[in-house]
């Protein structure tokens, strides 16, 4: 297969631009539609367009973007916990205030029949980390199988936290996974950070979105230097620096270069003026006119970034993050929520940490949390699925999942009668900031949501399994997409043969988290996503009540020396 940029897929969560551009509304809903490269915007969209026109025949990336929210197109230690896996643990949301529609149900409690479909999904899909990583670098690729070559930062940062679910899960030793933590991050530690377009992984800190498979150097001179795929990549290595907190060599020297990598990364540098941070950098064009504002992935680099001792953003950048929020908070498929089209959104920032019974000043003053927040998404994106406005076949109660993902390429058939308009690689969605549908059911939406509402969840997987099997279940776990309403030629339907990293990294760590709250509580115990939360706002719930200036700068440098010598 040819490569595919899926440059950290998002649908970009809402970027401004310089100048809004005149796109023609569609409908009566202020649609607009624009070329668009990956889930987040960049505004070199039009340079990755051209590499990922290998996938399938007429790759484009188009995406549907509500002009009424804002956008405008252009174009991311302590002890570790220990953990029980003799039984399923039985999560629900701590109890918050509500103002609004309620999704709330009884703790969700699985068979024998479920646990074996969860442990044996959880199981293929740690695999994908550990075959498809580079035991001697630790670069994880973009997507595979695939002959692409290209890795991934974003998939790194997953690859990471894989790495101990699987020690924890016994799929490996300990000592495997410190060995290939270790690798990973003495690599990432010696790799090149300068200002140079074709010697270099990164600059202040941050890395480039993809990174070649060989020598670790940017991937190529179309590829920005990412503020989010970064993040994702820091999520990873804090968790090692609080996963691996005995006293040997061994593991003090993962929390050190651990500790070392992130606290390089320079936000302020990414940070504008108006105190959001741009989405990218790139030596022949500088700092990309998108920037991360509104609900959505990007949230993960504002509270890593408020938690850095060495190079911190200021609360203020927190709250320019949140300005959006209220154009986005409303009615859709029968829920009340903080609208984001694409379910990726909900899941990335909640894979590491837990939210649940935790609240910001917005969250506060509406009586919610973003858990919950992102169990109303889930419940919404079922509802449209039942709803089927677009009349897509197999759509229902337990055949739902609209995200960013692979589809069956840029073709217009027509079905029944009717023409059908099909999509590559898409930030799939459905909610009051825009919908983009053409059939096409991405199992991470599903998988990535287990943490927040088991009761669908579950059953999505167990139907979709069932009633598809070996078409989009394999060695690693579903792929990546399928779409039953494609027919071309004699084929019953389209599903995809490759998978994808930040598709594959949900669904493990939310698995995980379902299943024992594992990464969650490593992550509770790293000063930096404590002392980042604390500091845009939070309060409640496992943080307590205290705040952040009760924390002072040396206290701070204290917490972080004591988790490097654990």
């Amino acid at each position: 297969m040819a490569v595919t940029w899926i440059c950290l897929f998002w649908v970009v969560p809402y970027l401004h631009l310089p100048e809004k551009r005149g796109v023609p509304a569609l409908g009566n809903k202020g649609w607009a539609t624009v070329d668009m490269v990956d889930k987040r915007f960049s505004g070199q969209g039009s340079l990755r367009r051209k590499r990922r026109q290998g996938a399938r025949p007429g790759v484009g990336f188009r995406v549907v973007l509500s002009l009424g929210v804002g956008l405008f197109a252009a174009a991311g230690g302590g002890l570790a916990p220990t953990v029980t896996h003799a039984a399923e643990a039985s999560i629900s949301s701590p109890a918050v205030s509500q103002k609004t529609v309620s999704t709330a149900a009884a703790p969700f409690k699985p068979n024998a029949a479920d646990q074996a479909l969860l442990e044996d999904l959880e199981h293929r899909t740690f695999q994908w980390f550990w075959e498809s990583g580079d035991p001697q670098t630790g670069l994880v690729p973009d997507r595979y199988p695939s002959d692409q070559t290209q890795a991934s930062v974003a998939s790194i940062g997953f690859g990471l936290t894989a790495y101990g679910i699987g020690a924890e899960r016994g799929y490996i030793t300990r000592a495997q996974a410190i060995t290939r933590t270790l690798n990973t991050l003495r690599y990432l530690s010696r790799l090149p950070q300068n200002a140079s377009a074709d010697d270099a992984s990164g600059y202040h800190g941050f890395f480039y979105h993809f990174l070649d498979h060989k020598t670790g150097l940017r991937f190529n001179k179309d590829i920005e230097l990412s503020s989010i795929d970064t993040a994702l990549l820091m999520q990873g290595v804090l968790f090692t620096e609080s996963y691996y907190t005995q006293d040997t060599p061994q593991e003090r020297e993962i929390r050190t270069l651990a500790n070392k990598l992130f606290q390089n990364v320079d936000w302020p540098w990414m940070r504008r003026p108006d105190q959001r941070l741009s989405m990218g950098w790139s030596p022949e064009h500088q700092f990309l006119p998108n920037y991360w504002e509104g609900y959505s992935e990007g949230m993960m680099a504002y509270v890593l970034a408020l938690g850095s001792v060495t190079h911190p953003l200021q609360p203020a950048s927190w709250q320019a993050w949140l300005a959006t929020n209220d154009k986005r908070w409303g009615e859709y498929s029968g829920q009340t929520l903080l609208n984001f089209a694409p379910l990726f959104g909900h899941q990335y920032t909640h894979s590491w940490i837990d939210f649940r019974g935790i609240q910001d000043d917005w969250n506060r003053e509406k009586g919610i949390d973003y858990f919950e927040n992102s169990r109303r998404a889930a419940y919404a994106q079922r509802s449209y699925a039942m709803a089927n406005p677009g009349k897509w076949q197999d759509y229902g109660p337990d055949v739902w999942g609209l995200t960013a993902s692979d589809g069956p390429g840029e073709v217009t058939e027509t079905v029944n009668g009717q023409t059908r308009h099909f999509f590559s690689y898409s930030a799939r969605g459905a909610g009051l900031d825009y919908t983009q549908d053409d059939g096409t059911i991405a199992p991470t939406a599903a998988g990535g949501s287990v943490a927040f509402a088991p009761e669908i969840a579950v059953p999505a997987l167990r139907e979709m399994k069932k009633r598809y099997g070996s078409h989009i279940y394999g060695r690693y776990g579903f792929v990546d997409a399928f779409n039953p309403s494609y027919h071309k030629g004699n084929t019953p339907f389209w599903s995809d043969t490759a998978y994808l990293g930040i598709d594959q990294g949900p669904i493990l760590l939310m698995l995980e988290n379902r299943r024992s709250g594992f990464v969650w509580n490593v992550m509770k115990s790293n000063p930096v996503i404590r002392q980042g939360l604390l500091r845009a706002g939070f309060r409640g719930g496992w943080l307590g009540t205290s705040s952040a200036s009760d924390t002072s700068p040396a206290e701070q440098k204290s917490a972080v020396r004591t988790n490097q010598a654990g």
